[in-house]
């Protein structure tokens, strides 16, 4: 019995090794062409590492070309979008726990209508809509879309931290002479912190590495994002992959930063959100 676990305990760790090595490998390719010179890309064939190492790559994405202002574009719609969708799901959410009115179970399923249609076919009616409204070829018109469609899946997030949270607390607080609202905003709110946190990092992803709206609804380069400012390196002629993955990295340490600043309250978050009661 020793030797069967310790060989399913081996075989257990090989497995997430191997997991591990699959899910890192593409980020390590992409740091690995990143720092390739242009004239070892293609001399060396497939090499695990370069025998020689260059920044070019990134000098000339930092300082000669627009994603400095696709970086600072993204920071904006991203942070954005995640700050105003927590603030609507954390209300939203609170509503549909905590509250029983005329229409609930309809809006609950026009909210998960809502995320059964194909973006693609979505595309034209929202150009339509925001044209003459001003918003296209803007951040805010990215932000608006990218809140209209991460709120659904935001409030659904929420709504089971909140029904985690006994309302006995509540009553308790209003007992003692505080409204919903002081109650709520005193007591509740803290205690959905890790859920809020969550909420944040989800839709922050999701803002962040959006590509299709993007794509779509803006055309001038002012107010592109970085998934888009990537098709800026790939020409008719070939693509610039160094330039590219330099530009992937450097995409990466905001979110790296993002995630590691809430990291704490994410983990708990996680976890605490799928056990009721």
């Amino acid at each position: 019995m020793r030797r069967a676990f310790s060989l399913s305990t081996v075989a257990h760790r090989l497995a997430l090794l191997a997991f591990i090595v699959f899910a890192l490998f593409p980020l390590f390719w992409l740091v690995k062409v990143s720092v390739t010179p242009n004239d070892l890309m293609y001399s060396e064939g497939v090499r695990l590492w370069p025998s020689r190492t260059s920044f070019e790559h990134f000098r000339f994405v930092l300082k000669n070309s627009n994603f400095p202002l696709f970086f600072r574009n993204s920071l904006i719609v991203s942070l954005s979008t995640a700050a105003i969708v927590t603030v609507i799901a954390a209300f939203g959410g609170y509503a549909f726990s905590r509250f029983e009115f005329r229409g609930k179970l309809w809006m609950t399923g026009l909210l998960l209508v809502t995320q059964m249609f194909p973006l693609v076919m979505l595309i034209a009616p929202i150009f339509k809509m925001l044209s003459p409204l001003g918003l296209t070829n803007s951040l805010t018109g990215l932000i608006v879309v990218y809140t209209a469609f991460n709120v659904p899946f935001a409030i659904f997030l929420m709504q089971s931290f909140f029904d985690g949270i006994p309302k006995d607390l509540e009553e308790a607080a209003q007992i003692d002479g505080a409204s919903r609202f002081q109650a709520f905003r005193e007591i509740i709110v803290p205690l959905t912190l890790p859920g809020m946190a969550a909420t944040l990092g989800f839709v922050f992803t999701a803002a962040w590495s959006e590509l299709l709206f993007a794509l779509m609804l803006v055309s001038k380069v002012d107010a592109s994002t970085f998934p888009v400012g990537l098709l800026s390196f790939v020409s008719k002629f070939g693509v610039d992959f160094g330039q590219m993955m330099a530009a992937g990295v450097l995409a990466l340490i905001p979110a790296v930063l993002f995630f590691l600043l809430i990291q704490r309250f994410l983990v708990q978050g996680l976890t605490a959100g799928a056990v009721k009661g």
